[in-house]
């Protein structure tokens, strides 16, 4: 089955399961370069920092991304990362 999610520049990750993540944010990631997005923020939540650690594992490798950090407590603190794309 086909899920269709609008492209913005957030996503959040919470009705996914772990082992979707990676696939996920690379189509997602893929998604927000061609609509020019450079700075993205993907929302894994605080909880026990599983998803935390596959997001940030992802990035690491990532050949779209440039950076990534913690996201500021306005925008979700640790529950969050910020990701700046290569253009």
């Amino acid at each position: 089955m086909v899920v269709r999610i609008p492209i913005e520049d957030w996503i959040d990750l919470h009705t996914f399961s772990p082992k979707e993540i990676p696939s996920l944010l690379e189509d997602y990631l893929e998604e927000c370069r061609k609509k020019g997005f450079q700075d993205v923020r993907i929302i894994h939540g605080k909880g026990k920092g599983v998803q935390r650690k596959i997001v940030h594992s992802f990035l690491e490798k990532s050949p779209l991304v440039e950076t990534f950090k913690e996201a500021p407590p306005e925008a979700g603190s640790w529950g969050a990362t910020l990701a700046t794309l290569k253009k």
